[in-house]
């Protein structure tokens, strides 16, 4: 029986050059803390990892993981099996819980792991950044970023942002809940199509499978048809069922691909009410992008600011004053702290809530002006860390 021990990242050398503090987030200690310096020297290694293998060669328990999976929730999916001319579904990738501990590939391929199923937007923008990539699909975002965090796939894509839906707040508080860093960012443009069985007209739909973000983005189409809809977990999941139950009465709006993995017929292209309808998502990894200066970069940072008048004025200003472009601003209230208890009159204490700004701003972190905008951020900020410096993507 083999033994190898998994222990926890450690840190490299301390650059001399811009020290960032970090706190624990929600505990107001600031006894860690993230070195930016020029030449980006990689901030973390593994050393090694506890696994216990049979002499069958399969894993029998694993160490010190009980707490990392003990929260996800796992989806059980339930599909009959289909029939006549469907495809088959069961050959389909089983999706990826959060407490499946299972050894990756020989690592031959780049695996990426995604919220949803096959066929969903989020597999497409990872088959967008990397075409030679294999594709794993997780229950939940949860899933997929713990996914990455033990070494299961290398990175993960998660939406972020929708041109017409706005942010994903939910991925925005795991970019905080855990250590990974974005590498990268890939922006889709989004195509619904109204899916049915084969041979069946849109005319005898009378219900729509859908998630609840997709039928927002059709909602005069929708209105047109006069259908009901039904919330799904992602739009695949909706075609997927859609397939299994054979019920001719009964449509998906997904993507052109799930139509094609699914046997689907698709009755209408295009059915969302905004032409231009594009989904930021972002390439989460274990190791930090090295930046360069050779194309446009660009930098997501988190922090908050001490209470005060025109605190967030001045934070925003040290962009401005460097002529730097700014061109995501989030504000997230803390959930272990919301409110904060300031002596602001004489007759008491008043509570105010007390948040977490997202900031991504276009420069990279070798640019000296980049650098010295972060000195001067951290003059205001009770907490601030850099989530990842990586380049732009177009549409």
């Amino acid at each position: 029986m083999a033994t190898l021990k998994l222990h926890p990242f450690q840190d490299s050398a301390r650059a001399s050059s811009l020290s960032v503090a970090i706190s624990d987030y929600g505990s107001g200690s600031t006894g860690n803390f993230l070195s930016l310096r020029h030449d980006f020297t990689r901030l973390r290694k593994w050393e090694s990892c506890r696994v216990v293998v049979s002499a069958q060669g399969a894993i029998t328990s694993v160490e010190n993981q009980k707490q990392a999976v003990d929260s996800s929730k796992t989806i059980n999916r339930t599909l009959e099996e289909p029939k006549g001319s469907r495809k088959d579904l069961s050959i389909l990738p089983k999706p990826l819980s959060a407490t499946d501990l299972h050894s990756p590939n020989d690592g031959s391929k780049v695996r990426v792991a995604y919220q949803g199923s096959p066929g969903s937007y989020s597999e497409i923008a990872a088959m967008k950044a990397y075409p030679k990539c294999e594709t794993v699909p997780c229950d939940d975002f949860e899933a997929a970023f713990k996914a990455v965090e033990l070494w299961l796939v290398e990175k993960a894509v998660l939406p972020i942002e929708n041109s017409v839906g706005g942010s994903n707040h939910r991925n925005y508080d795991l970019l905080l809940r855990h250590r990974l860093h974005i590498a990268g960012e890939v922006q889709l443009q989004v195509n619904h199509c109204l899916l049915g069985l084969q041979g069946v007209r849109k005319e005898e739909l009378k219900n729509v499978l859908s998630h609840p973000h997709a039928f927002d983005q059709c909602e005069m189409t929708l209105s047109a048809f006069g259908v009901m809809r039904i919330n799904s977990e992602d739009t695949a999941t909706a075609a997927q069922i859609v397939a299994s139950s054979g019920k001719r009465d009964t449509g998906a709006i997904a993507s052109a691909r799930a139509a094609e993995i699914y046997g689907l017929n698709i009755l209408a292209e295009n059915v969302q009410d905004n032409d231009n309808n594009i989904t930021r998502f972002l390439i989460l990894a274990r190791e930090p992008v090295i930046p360069g200066t050779d194309k446009l970069y660009k930098t997501s940072i988190v922090f908050t600011l001490e209470e005060g008048p025109g605190v967030l004025f001045k934070a925003l200003a040290v962009f401005a004053l460097r002529e730097i472009n700014l061109t995501k601003i989030e504000s997230r209230p803390q959930k272990q702290r919301p409110l904060r208890v300031v002596d602001d009159s004489n007759e008491g204490r008043a509570k105010y809530f007390d948040y977490l700004f997202y900031i991504d701003f276009e420069a990279s972190m070798m640019e000296p002006r980049a650098q010295s905008a972060m000195a001067h951020l951290q003059e205001f900020a009770r907490f601030l860390r850099v989530l990842g410096c990586y380049p732009v993507d177009k549409v």
